[in-house]
């Protein structure tokens, strides 16, 4: 066999290299070729709590993550189903496909929501850029209807694999996932009943009508799309019936730049200048202020946890409706990481 080598534009996920103990088993060829794992990823909830009360079980207890060094593997194998949530996933890719991977982000937002089940308990959730469907699943354990959206068919096809390899986690609550395209690079949904994963008319009037909870995570690597992300957050603002939540989870990367010849993060500043415009603009019903989030929250995933480390908080004057986006509580396990989640709330 020809040795495995890496393309200048390849991208790892830093997940692999975290979990030193877990296995990762290739399953198949993707649909353009790439190699696909399956991996299972131990959730930290009380058994018992889970037996009693099935996927939808309210008092799970986090166990601590130094303990679960095994994340795939015999231990994995042999626990209930209900303590694990199977994930297939690519291991390296180009720029464009880092959606097929696991990253840290969308763990951390995985925390979030199964640490606070009660704001996710019977809702309408909408996932912007949910790549392997993660969080989207976690979400349905709770939710009552999860719109899992992405650009790409192939992209599209893993995430419906995923939900059906967890089925059995959302099925107690009767959480449903509905997987379809919403590219942030156009205005209008796509309603083509030739394209696949388009969009019915029954299912649009479904999210304007009924979502309350956004999702997105590590999705701002780019800054056009980062510009696009925003876009349609403004745009769904405007749809949206309800008043409504997103929770941003992004990592902050720092990386030595012989344009600047220091240490940058140019990707992580365009999302914080895209938060300063946003909060700053005027005009129409709409406006939006930002705060911190605290992200002390149970681990309830076997991940490298990141710690906190500063925090900060801005406010802008409400009009007619409140809208406000929380700013994040930084963490960092080292200097060259820090982890933030933020949300963001509109009426």
């Amino acid at each position: 066999m020809d040795e495995i080598t890496f393309k200048s534009d390849t991208v790892l996920s830093d997940v692999h290299l975290h979990t030193p103990n877990q296995r990762h088993l290739m399953v198949r060829l993707s649909g353009v070729g790439q190699p696909v794992f399956l991996s299972q990823f131990k959730l930290l909830w009380n058994q018992a709590s889970q037996t009693d009360s099935g996927a939808e079980g309210g008092n799970h207890r986090a166990h601590p993550a130094e303990e679960e060094d095994d994340v795939l593997g015999d231990e994995a194998q042999e626990s209930s189903p209900y303590d694990v949530i199977k994930i297939e996933h690519t291991m390296a890719t180009p720029l464009e496909d880092v959606g097929k991977q696991v990253w840290r982000g969308a763990l951390l937002l995985a925390d979030y929501i199964l640490s606070q089940r009660d704001l996710f308990r019977g809702r309408t959730v909408l996932e912007l850029g949910a790549g392997t469907g993660l969080a989207s699943i976690l979400a349905a354990t709770v939710a009552q209807t999860v719109y899992c959206t992405d650009v790409g068919a192939d992209l599209l096809a893993m995430c419906q694999r995923n939900i059906a390899l967890n089925s059995h986690l959302t099925a107690t609550g009767g959480g449903v996932i509905k997987v379809k395209e919403l590219d942030w690079l156009k205005d209008d949904l796509c309603t083509d009943p030739e394209v696949p994963f388009s969009w019915s008319e029954e299912d649009i009037s479904d999210l304007y009508g009924h979502t309350t909870i956004l999702l997105a995570a590590e999705v701002f690597y780019d800054d056009d799309l980062t510009d696009a992300l925003f876009k349609t957050l403004c745009r769904l603002a405007h749809k949206l019936k309800n008043a409504s939540t997103a929770i941003l989870s992004v990592e902050k990367r720092l990386n030595f730049t012989l344009r600047h010849l220091d240490v940058t993060c140019e990707a992580y500043d365009h999302f914080r200048s895209c938060l300063r415009r946003l909060e700053g603009l005027t005009g129409g019903r709409l406006r939006f202020t930002v705060e911190p989030v605290d992200v002390s929250f149970p681990q309830l995933l076997v991940y490298e946890r990141i710690q906190q480390l500063h925090s900060q908080e801005h406010h802008a004057a409400k009009k007619s409706a409140p809208h406000k986006i929380q700013q994040p509580c930084s963490t960092a396990p080292r200097m060259e990481k820090v982890c933030d989640l933020w949300p963001f709330w509109s009426l």
